[in-house]
């Protein structure tokens, strides 16, 4: 720290001048402020300096440059995978999270008496964004994983564990990526045809799966094919699930279908597709991601992540 100090003289008061700025810099020092005033002239005490701006304005310019820097590395992905505009950026995830309710009509007898998961396919917000889900793991294409993360794209897996267990290792590096796995059972049944206890092995079996190879329990779950009854939501709800996510829109390689009349996306969809490839379709998953990502964009939304929501 600095003291600064005025007309200085020579001979004996300025030896005394030096000796009592010294122990006024002392004790500047151990106060760990800096002192200003002229000190010989009977200026003003000594007032404290101002806090320095420079180190805010530094923390801001480090964020602008990083944004800068995350922004060219998307779009020199975009152009690597082809797409025809860099993805949007989301929005940063909500403080307080959305209260999740049952869409109407997708109830079941005693669903708020029994306290059960809702059900749902839209998640309240103001942003501009959609959240993609990815069902079941047949396809396990490591150009999706490379794809996914240089783009930056947030996504969930719901995984079955009879089409991921040739190749647990597959969705752990998924997983390591970021991207959340979930619940979508043991053997993708048509759960309304099965009994409650056999709904609970296929669930709750599903669980143990996810925590000896993935280290958790999910709290999310999707029956297959979206049928589910009242036994499927009890059942889910002793396995420890929370929320039961289905989807408006869902999108393959060459097309989209739609839930709603209008057969247009809305804020807060939730976009349903598989891992397939081309032994199913025309094409490959990052074809897939390819179109959805050129919808999306063009209409003026981004991809957030699901349970950032939740």
């Amino acid at each position: 720290m600095r003291l600064v100090v005025q007309n200085e003289k020579s001979g004996a008061y300025a030896r005394r001048l030096r000796a009592g700025a010294a122990v006024l810099a002392a004790a500047a020092v151990a106060s760990g402020c800096t002192l200003i005033g002229d000190t010989t002239r009977g200026n003003p005490a000594p007032e404290r300096e101002k806090p320095l701006q420079a180190p805010e304005a530094r923390a801001l310019d480090g964020y602008a440059s990083r944004l800068r820097t995350d922004h060219a590395a998307r779009a020199a992905a975009a152009r690597r995978w082809g797409l025809e505009q860099v993805p949007l950026q989301a929005p940063p995830p909500p403080a307080r999270k959305p209260r999740i309710t049952t869409r109407e009509g997708f109830e079941v007898t005693g669903h708020d008496e029994l306290g059960l998961p809702p059900v749902f396919t839209t998640v309240p917000t103001e942003h501009k964004v959609v959240f993609l889900t990815i069902d079941d793991g047949a396809e396990k294409d490591p150009a999706f994983l490379r794809m996914m993360s240089e783009l930056g794209v947030p996504y969930t897996a719901f995984l079955s564990d009879y089409l991921v267990k040739d190749d647990y290792g597959y969705f752990k590096r998924m997983q390591e990526r970021g991207a959340p796995l979930n619940n979508h059972t043991l053997h993708h049944p048509y759960l309304p045809g099965l009994s409650r206890s056999g709904q609970l092995r296929e669930i709750c079996g599903m669980q143990d799966v996810m925590e000896e190879n993935f280290g958790k329990r999910p709290r999310l779950f999707r029956p297959p094919f979206g049928n589910y009854n009242r036994d499927t939501l009890r059942a889910a709800k002793a396995c420890g699930i929370t929320h039961v996510p289905l989807w408006n829109e869902e999108v393959f390689v060459d097309r989209w279908e739609y839930r709603e009349w209008d057969q247009r996306i809305r804020r807060g969809d939730i976009v349903l597709t598989h891992f397939r490839g081309e032994d199913h379709w025309e094409g490959s998953m990052p074809d897939m991601i390819r179109r959805f990502l050129d919808k999306v964009t063009a209409e003026g939304y981004a991809v957030a992540r699901l349970e950032d929501y939740l």
